[in-house]
């Protein structure tokens, strides 16, 4: 790619990510006059509109919006890299940003982060809770939490947890009023508690699974929540039945709070993934905090 062109895409991303021509400007060292024409040639060059231009605001075309998603992430490599040589020089340090939704974040992450950190005052890592299935890459985050079936396939994932099973339970105070069900179909004579969380766009089906036979199935019942709290706290209140995470409530199966069902219909599936971008040279910082949440499996 020609010099010139290669300034003229790093102009248009700048504008494109700051979404204002002044700021742009002042960021590049231009006026804003150059950086018009710039883009204006641009435009010109490739037959196509990039930005729609107001007086008040810019915002992206389609085309824009490819370009801007296609280039964004090389600019931002070549801009960590020489950051990424330095170092190598100097001790672990920098500013390290994770997605991840609630329960991982304290079930997986906190643990192992704060063994780590009291070690190595000048990492700092901010936990971002978000129950959406975010794209890393466009949001600028180092990492994000996921489960192992949901990681993409061009993304770099490690495992953070143990594989995972799930547990249809309800109260002994439920029970007293309803038969437990056989079979996940029976569910749909049951009163349910149900989730709805923007991973999955609409109210979660529950999956099961037995002899090779997968089986979803749609409930119905009083309660829809986003969380696991107030989802436990339902069921523990006998408002209904829940899919609930087997680690969540198996303290409250123990000593009898809840009630168990259908547990040959709940195989174990991964668990917790680290995932990045595979084409990220990860720096000191970032490679200490993989292998700190990196999952190991305990013997003895």
């Amino acid at each position: 790619m020609a010099h010139e062109s290669f300034n003229n895409l790093a102009a248009f991303a700048t504008v494109a990510k700051e979404r204002s021509f002044t700021r742009a400007a002042a960021q590049l060292g231009i006026s804003q006059s150059a950086l018009s024409q710039t883009i204006r040639g641009l435009e010109k060059r490739l037959g196509l509109r990039l930005l729609m231009r107001t007086t008040r605001s810019v915002s992206l075309t389609g085309a824009g919006d490819r370009l801007f998603r296609t280039i964004a992430p090389r600019f931002e490599e070549i801009d960590a890299e020489p950051q990424a040589l330095s170092d190598l020089r100097d001790k672990p340090a920098g500013t390290i940003r994770i997605t991840a939704s609630e329960r991982p974040a304290i079930s997986v992450l906190a643990p192992p982060l704060a063994r780590l950190l009291p070690d190595y005052p000048d990492i700092h890592v901010e936990v971002v809770v978000d129950y959406g299935l975010t794209d890393i890459v466009a949001e600028r985050y180092d990492a994000g939490v996921r489960l192992g079936e949901q990681v993409a396939k061009d993304m770099i994932a490690v495992r953070i947890g143990p594989d995972m099973r799930m547990a249809v339970v309800g109260s002994p105070s439920y029970f007293t009023q309803h038969a437990r069900p056989q079979s996940p179909q029976e569910l749909i004579d049951h009163r349910c508690i149900n989730l709805r969380l923007p991973t999955y766009g609409s109210i979660y089906a529950w999956e099961f699974e037995k002899d090779g036979h997968e089986l979803k199935v749609r409930v119905e019942g009083p309660l829809t929540f986003n969380n696991i709290g107030m989802r436990l706290h339902a069921t523990l209140a006998g408002l209904g039945l829940a899919y609930m995470p087997e680690d969540e409530v198996s303290p409250h199966i123990g000593e009898g709070r809840l009630i168990r069902v259908l547990d040959d219909w709940c195989p174990s599936f991964p668990g917790y993934h680290l995932y990045y971008p595979s084409r990220r040279h990860p720096s000191p910082a970032f490679a200490l905090l993989v292998d700190a949440l990196r999952y190991r499996v305990t013997t003895g």
